[in-house]
């Protein structure tokens, strides 16, 4: 299995997925650690893959979703964005209601 067939296969069977540094227990940079704070708020349930683990899967991750940084939340197998833009839509409400659909 390619690692964009393990990305693919990990957001098609998880309604939430977060890719980010380090675990949502022990975050590794802040960013990772606003991103699954807020899903934590929000009582999302979610899985996590640590890029950190891997350098290989941290660029393929940058490459699948043509997005530079980490983390990167997906919900419903559709890519939400990183940590700017899921702060914005924890804010405005738009997130939770994303996760409840």
């Amino acid at each position: 299995m390619t690692l964009n067939e393990k990305i693919q296969n990990d957001i098609s069977s998880n309604k939430v997925v977060l890719y980010m540094k380090g675990t949502p227990d022990a975050p590794m940079c802040g960013f990772s650690a606003k991103v699954s704070g807020i899903l934590h708020t929000l009582g999302a349930d979610f899985v996590s893959e640590n890029v950190l683990d891997d350098d290989e899967l941290r660029q393929a991750i940058k490459d699948f979703s043509n997005w530079p940084t980490i983390p990167q939340l997906y919900v419903n197998g559709e890519f939400i964005g990183g940590c700017d833009i899921v702060t914005e839509m924890y804010l405005n409400g738009e997130l939770d209601a994303v996760l409840k659909g």
